[in-house]
């Protein structure tokens, strides 16, 4: 078992630690409050992207690529006709 990076062996020691520094009556206190913590993190983090979506979708869209080569057409042209020394459009 890999949890963040740690083995088994790890993370029991890390809660017999916890258990002897803070005793068993407050590690549900803990491990409630951390419960909510991660909850209220998701949620924050799931509006967010929510809201990075819903404004990428209604941002204004690019023009599409054939009315780009329309335009770049165009352009040639002018710049062909300019070249020639011609005025006609």
């Amino acid at each position: 078992m890999n949890f963040f990076g740690m083995g088994t062996f790890e993370i029991v020691t890390i809660l017999i630690v916890a258990t002897l520094i803070f005793g068993p009556n407050r590690i549900p206190e803990f491990a409630k409050k951390a419960g909510e913590f991660l909850r209220g993190f998701r949620k924050v983090t799931s509006d967010m992207t929510k809201e990075f979506t819903k404004a990428i979708d209604t941002s204004p869209t690019k023009p599409t690529s054939s009315s780009k080569s329309t335009g770049s057409s165009s352009v040639s042209k002018s710049l062909d006709n300019f070249l020639s020394g011609s005025d006609k459009k």
